[in-house]
């Protein structure tokens, strides 16, 4: 049996060597070992192997004896034996690969998960900053600073490729031609919904849904919007988002809610270049964002 194990020992001289000894007396074997330092202790993060026997009590407990605190064990596989340098070059290349990934890829590297599974237990949080979106992974057992510093600078690689991404020229024919070059977009605002016109041809369009309370009560609106992909990467996206989450503004609610698909490329992007803050989540293929809407000025209509 593998157990994933994290505690809080004294820094001082002698301490791992306690617990060695406590575990080679009780037929534990430690695989696996993992140092976070601190200023007055150290997090440790080890993976134990016992007999099928053992129980995720008597391993705190053991830990615990030889001067652990803080203990959070869980039942683990052969994974958490995974080279920790690899992990994380890992995780960078799939994030250059797939940077909307990046919710999902921080979490699985941080053995957290993106929303807490069981509101009842205590969860420590990890945020991280990907330009004004705010992207959160929670687990029980707390983040060190030196988890935090990676997760910053994960996001910062995030930050990299998305602004290369939107310094990349607009799409063209195969002729060279721009797509649309000339053409100014107009933006027609209805009471729920806000299209974009080109020539009289629509060519996006951002519905604001039905009112809904979400589990901490805050009032949702869902948006759902769509721009030609002919007429993409040139700013109507980030414009119909913007109108919209104002239309929900008046329409008394507090965010707008974003659905996708986990490989949508230009979602954050757009939130971003509408100067809008929002918080992330990914799960299993789908992408949700969450913007506040509160303290946007009223749209013109």
């Amino acid at each position: 049996m593998l157990w994933r194990v994290r505690a809080t020992l004294p820094d001082k001289p002698g301490t791992l060597a306690m617990l060695a000894q406590r575990c080679g007396e009780a037929g534990v074997n430690i695989l696996g070992l993992q140092i976070f330092p601190g200023l007055d202790d150290v997090t440790d993060e080890m993976v134990l192997s016992t007999d099928d026997a053992w129980t995720a009590e008597q391993v705190t407990a053991l830990v615990a004896d030889a001067g652990g605190t803080d203990v959070v064990t869980q039942a683990s596989t052969e994974a958490a034996l995974d080279d920790q340098p690899t992990r994380y070059v890992t995780a960078a290349r799939a994030i250059l690969e797939r940077p909307m990934s990046f919710p999902e890829v921080v979490a699985r590297l941080f053995d957290a998960e993106a929303e807490p599974t069981d509101p009842d237990v205590v969860h420590d949080t990890m945020e991280m900053e990907v330009g004004d979106v705010q992207v959160q992974v929670h687990r029980t057992a707390p983040f060190t600073e030196t988890e935090r510093a990676r997760g910053t600078a994960m996001a910062a690689l995030v930050n990299d490729v998305l602004s290369r991404t939107q310094a990349a020229p607009p799409a063209t024919t195969g002729g060279g031609r721009r797509l649309g070059t000339g053409a100014t977009p107009e933006y027609v605002v209805e009471p729920d919904a806000v299209s974009a016109y080109v020539d009289g041809v629509v060519v996006g369009t951002a519905t604001v849904g039905e009112a809904v309370t979400h589990d901490d009560g805050a009032t949702l609106r869902p948006v759902d919007l769509a721009v030609d992909p002919a007429w993409q990467r040139r700013g109507i996206g980030t414009r119909l988002l913007l109108d919209a989450a104002r239309i929900a503004q008046s329409l008394d609610a507090d965010e707008i809610l974003l659905t996708t698909g986990s490989d949508n490329q230009a979602v954050l992007p757009m939130v971003l270049g509408a100067g809008l803050r929002g918080r992330i989540r990914m799960a299993a293929d789908e992408l949700t964002v969450r913007v506040p809407v509160g303290g946007l000025r009223p749209l013109a209509r």
